[in-house]
């Protein structure tokens, strides 16, 4: 039986009802994989997009650094409850005693206390996210004692990408990622650097109505490890997370990452308010934790200027979803898709909710998890 046969029909009819400039979708339920593409890459170009073209994937790269941390500590060389400045002493913050205190699993899970925006533009040389961290020293403020809030840190995931290349002795944080886990993986459709970007059919972002070319076409190499710069096709973010699924495996039978890894991932670090299924519940290592109606979905989400990317794994179903979007009612066309090829069966209720209207906060605005300080649970 053929996996979600209207998938292109559901797309190319959700773009027209969202002002979408161009998107693709990639779904994977056990071996089956349904790819669709629908609009153009460049409104000024009018090239076509298809199941195979590049879209900048945001902070989706958060889970990618990730699974490099947890390599090395399946490997036995970082302990995540140790402090990060035992493997990089350079790492530090405003505040002295959190400088000493902060953990990696607090880095992992977004618990360190500090200002985490910090988009600093320290140039395109090997040693951007080096300046980086180097900023953070002076420039990062404390929000909360390490461990005690939720307050998502982009900078953090710098600290770490830069941990990463020391401690691997490579030159970059992106020297890393492509040699221990996008060539391993057998991933061919994803680019780390703009120069890269440009040997594919690669997405530009759209703002505003009606959608025009976005002006911001390039963030800072030294936010990379945080999402500022890679590029992927969906059917290679589907390709990480069987990987993930098959407890570290690649499809041709290589290990990635260490056996009970994404199990690791996968468990609870920080609770966050219930807002429905649409919002994650909680926060695992890198991963963000959702309850869809009962049914645990594991996944990310990224966003540039002008181009969303959601990922979802609904480990229960061995289901991997990929939508990727450049421009127009970004949320509205995401779960409107998502809907429709995440159910259990046609006809089936939504299962995350996302057809609901989601809570509003008292300013009328929908609340955004990611960006607002929670209390930390006491159980981990």
């Amino acid at each position: 039986m053929t996996l979600l046969p209207d998938l292109q029909g559901w797309i190319d009819r959700a773009a027209g009802r969202h002002g979408v400039p161009g998107a693709a979708v990639a779904v994977g339920v056990g071996d089956q994989l349904a790819e669709a593409a629908t609009g153009v890459v460049n409104l000024d170009t009018g090239v076509e997009a298809t199941a195979d073209s590049l879209f900048q994937i945001g902070s989706v790269t958060k889970v990618w650094t990730a699974a490099l941390v947890m390599q090395l500590a399946g490997e036995g060389l970082v302990d995540l409850d140790e402090p990060v400045r035992r493997y990089l002493p350079e790492f530090g913050v405003l505040d002295a005693a959190a400088s000493d205190s902060i953990t990696m699993r607090q880095l992992l899970s977004h618990t360190g206390g500090f200002d985490g925006d910090l988009f600093e533009d320290t140039g395109r040389g090997d040693d951007a996210v080096a300046k980086l961290v180097a900023f953070m020293r002076s420039n990062a403020r404390q929000v909360s004692g390490p461990g005690e809030l939720f307050s998502y840190c982009n900078a953090g995931y710098c600290a770490l990408g830069a941990l990463v290349a020391r401690l691997r002795g490579r030159r970059t944080w992106e020297v890393a990622m492509r040699e221990l886990l996008i060539e391993p993986l057998g991933a061919r459709h994803m680019a780390l650097y703009p120069e890269e970007a440009i040997m594919f059919r690669a997405a530009v972002g759209h703002v505003g109505e009606p959608p025009r070319v976005s002006p911001w076409r390039l963030l800072p190499q030294s936010n990379a490890p945080a999402g500022s710069t890679p590029s992927a096709a969906p059917r290679d973010l589907v390709r990480f997370g069987r990987m993930l699924l098959a407890d570290g495996v690649a499809a041709d039978g290589t290990r990635v990452v260490p056996a009970g890894t994404f199990d690791e991932m996968c468990r609870p670090q920080v609770a966050l308010p219930r807002l429905g299924g649409r919002y994650p519940a909680a926060w695992g290592l890198g991963l963000m934790l959702f309850d869809w109606d009962g049914t645990p979905v594991v996944g990310h989400d990224g966003s540039t200027p002008g181009q969303s990317t959601t990922w979802r794994i609904v480990p229960d179903r061995g289901l991997v979803l990929a939508i990727h979007e450049n421009g127009g009612h970004a949320s509205a066309f995401i779960d409107e898709v998502q809907c429709r090829s995440s159910r259990p069966r046609p006809g089936s209720a939504c299962p995350h909710g996302c057809c609901r209207p989601a809570p509003r906060c008292r300013s009328g605005r929908r609340p955004t998890p990611g960006g607002t300080p929670h209390r930390r649970s006491p159980t981990r």
